[in-house]
This record gives structure tokens, C-alpha cells and sequence, in this order.
């Protein structure tokens, strides 16, 4: 009866704190990964389009992809947002040199997003899922330092990771493995690239890197334009087995992405080898993955506000046994600070799974909403 009794009472919470959801205005769906710019703090909806904002909040922005961005002067529980597009058939379609855009933004990367020591306070998400099953949850506040919120190659393979990038973890509110015995693809190894992805310039020079494989056919197509904001259709289909394909938000002034949303196709990418940190090896085969980076302009700066990474048919053959794995890795800087600071102290050691640092007990106020599907994982026994 207590276990029944503190579900309720954390259930019953978390409704509570479902203050405001944000929705379709054409057809009253719920919108997922809209952002909310408050004065202080930056939040996106759960899947559910729910985000824990408070009653009194006033004068916050709202947006989501595909729909306009609307200001708000007071706090509404139910926040409707219109579609960008009435019929699709009326825009025109206007090629666009998009590898000149993407060359040009990886040579002044420095100059155009927010370069110097950042402190954020974050929320950092990860699901992994085994043949459509959820498995593995966790969800976290930390703190975030990086040097130059960029990647530095130099230290990245000399694993000099400290001098890019720290995590700090405060609060893990939620971290659950499902009791099913799950095969472990960990490797001992923590590759420069992950801490990459962390990265939007590194996401740059990857798609650049595709960009520049020889034969690579190049598409770049103008599907919209809203003042000084272009929304680019991109595609990049090279020799590698890897197709990218989606769409990017640019702004024409700053020349900046300020959203940037492809997906890759890696289902013909030869299967390879690996081994386990338990030394067993298998056969991993890519599957397709969605990249998401998000920034806003604060103080006449760009700086992030979210970066999501979700994959799907990766499978893992071992022991005549072949699963597919799919997968979700989010983070929502919700604060931004300037830093003169060298670093975090303590800080994660990427030598192992960030998971299994210890983290800092820290009273802050939630930016956490869970959806159904998280809270009914949570609630299994």
C-alpha cells in the first residue's frame, strides 16, 4: 500500500504541475518540442505538448517547427499556435546553394554562435528501447560548461575532453532499467565523435564531410521565407551508403542555422564488428538517425537551446540472436550564464558511463515533465 500510496502522490504531482500545454490551433493536437522563452529560464513541451509553467509567468515567447512564433504578455493554460502553411501547393520552389552555405558557416563558425567559457544549467534526457520496448530512462539536471561551445579537434583526439566540455550532475530525478535481461552494446571505448555530438560544429563538418565525398548529389531548395528567416529543403545522397535529408531554418542577415533538423540514412552502411565492455563481440549494423539543433539570439548572441539525437533500426546480432535497438538522447540548456570560470568541480568522467558518476544534491526548481509513456515506465514494478 505505501509503493500504491507514493505512485499516487508522485503522479498526482506531476499532473499538478502540467500548467500549460501547448496545442495545434487548427485541429487541437498537442505540440511536442515546442520552446518557451521566458524571462529567465528556456523549457520545451513533453510529447504530451505539456510544460511546467508557472501561473504567474508573463511576457514569453513560444514556437514550434512548422507553426508561427507567437509572444504571449500573460499566462494561459491552453497556448494555441497557428501552422505556418495553409496549402502546401502554393510555395514556390527556389534552388539554393547549400553547400556554399554550409562551407561559409563551417569557416566562420566562431564568429557567427556565442565563443566564449558558457555555464548552463541543463535538463538531460536518455531512452534507449529493445525491439520496440522501453528498457532503459533516465532523466537529469546537471550543469554544463564548455570552453568555446564549439569542438576542438586537437584536444578531442588527444582525449583532452576537460578542455571542451563538462557536465556536473545535480538532480537525477528519474533513472530505471527494465529487469528483462537486455545484451550489452557498451564499448570500453569513449570515442572523440561522442563527444562531438555534443556539438553543433561538429555536426557541421560531419555534413560537410558527406557533402564533399566524390559523386555526392546536393540538393538545397527555399520552401519558405519569413522576413529574414529561410526554411531550406536539404539533401545529400553520397557513395557511403549514407543518405541525409531535411530541413534547416536560416537566417539571411546573421547567416546562421538557427534550426537544423536532417535525418540519415544509414541502413546500407556495411555491418561492422564490435566488442562489448563484457568482450563479447557482434555484428552492429547503422540504422537512421534524426539530429536536431536548436539556437536562439540573447544579447545579440546565438547560443543553443536544445540538442536531441533519436535513432532507430540498429541492430545487434550476437549468440543467433538479432535485436533492433532505437534510441533518444536529449538536452535543453535552460539557463545561460557567461563563464571566466577553467571548468566544473566535481564533473563527470567520460572515461565511463555518465550514469554511473555520482551526482551532486541540488534543491531547484523542476524542468521536468514527464509524458505518459515515461511516467507508466516509471510505474512498473
Amino acid at each position: 500500500m505505501k509503493h500504491i500510496s507514493f505512485l499516487f502522490v508522485l503522479f498526482s504531482a506531476l499532473f499538478s504541475a502540467q500548467k500549460l500545454q501547448v496545442v495545434d490551433a487548427e485541429n487541437g493536437k498537442p505540440i511536442a518540442n515546442a520552446r518557451i522563452i521566458l524571462t529567465d529560464q528556456l523549457l520545451y513541451t513533453n510529447e504530451d505538448g505539456f510544460a511546467p509553467v508557472d501561473e504567474n509567468s508573463r511576457d514569453f515567447e513560444v514556437s514550434a517547427s512548422g507553426f508561427k512564433k507567437e509572444n504571449f504578455k500573460n499566462f494561459s493554460s491552453v497556448i494555441k499556435l497557428e501552422p505556418v502553411f495553409k496549402n502546401i501547393e502554393e510555395v514556390k520552389i527556389i534552388n539554393v546553394d547549400i553547400k556554399k552555405i554550409i562551407e561559409d558557416l563551417h569557416k566562420n563558425y566562431n564568429k557567427r554562435y556565442f565563443d566564449k567559457p558558457s555555464l548552463y544549467d541543463i535538463t538531460f534526457k536518455s531512452k534507449s528501447f529493445n525491439n520496440d520496448s522501453l528498457f532503459f530512462m533516465v532523466i537529469a539536471e546537471a550543469k554544463l560548461w564548455t570552453k568555446s561551445n564549439s569542438y576542438n579537434f586537437r584536444d578531442g583526439f588527444k582525449k583532452n575532453y576537460d578542455e571542451i566540455l563538462q557536465i556536473q550532475l545535480n538532480n537525477v530525478k528519474y533513472k530505471k532499467k527494465s529487469s528483462k535481461g537486455v545484451f550489452n552494446v557498451k564499448t570500453n571505448e569513449f570515442e572523440h565523435a561522442s563527444m562531438g555530438d555534443y556539438f553543433f560544429s561538429f555536426e557541421i563538418y560531419r555534413l560537410l564531410a558527406n557533402m564533399n565525398i566524390k559523386n555526392s548529389k546536393i540538393t538545397g531548395r527555399l520552401i519558405s521565407e519569413d522576413n529574414d528567416n529561410q526554411v531550406i529543403y536539404v539533401k545529400v545522397q553520397s557513395e557511403r551508403g549514407i543518405d541525409v535529408s531535411g530541413e534547416i531554418t536560416y537566417n539571411k542577415i546573421d547567416k546562421v542555422i538557427t534550426l537544423y533538423d536532417l535525418n540519415y540514412q544509414q541502413e546500407n552502411f556495411p555491418v561492422y564488428k564490435r566488442t562489448n565492455k563484457d568482450g563479447v563481440e557482434f555484428d552492429y549494423q547503422l540504422g537512421n538517425a534524426r539530429v536536431i539543433f536548436d539556437f536562439y539570439k540573447k544579447d545579440g548572441s546565438y547560443i543553443p537551446a536544445s540538442k536531441k539525437i533519436t535513432g532507430e533500426k540498429f541492430f545487434v546480432s550476437y549468440d543467433g540472436k538479432k535485436d533492433e535497438r532505437s534510441f533518444t538522447t536529449e538536452i535543453v540548456y535552460n539557463t545561460f550564464t557567461k563563464s571566466d570560470k577553467k571548468g566544473l568541480d566535481p564533473k563527470v568522467d567520460f572515461n565511463k558511463s555518465i550514469w554511473e558518476n555520482v551526482p551532486v544534491k541540488e534543491d531547484k526548481e523542476a524542468t521536468i515533465l514527464l509524458s505518459k509513456e515515461e511516467q507508466e515506465f516509471i510505474n512498473q514494478k
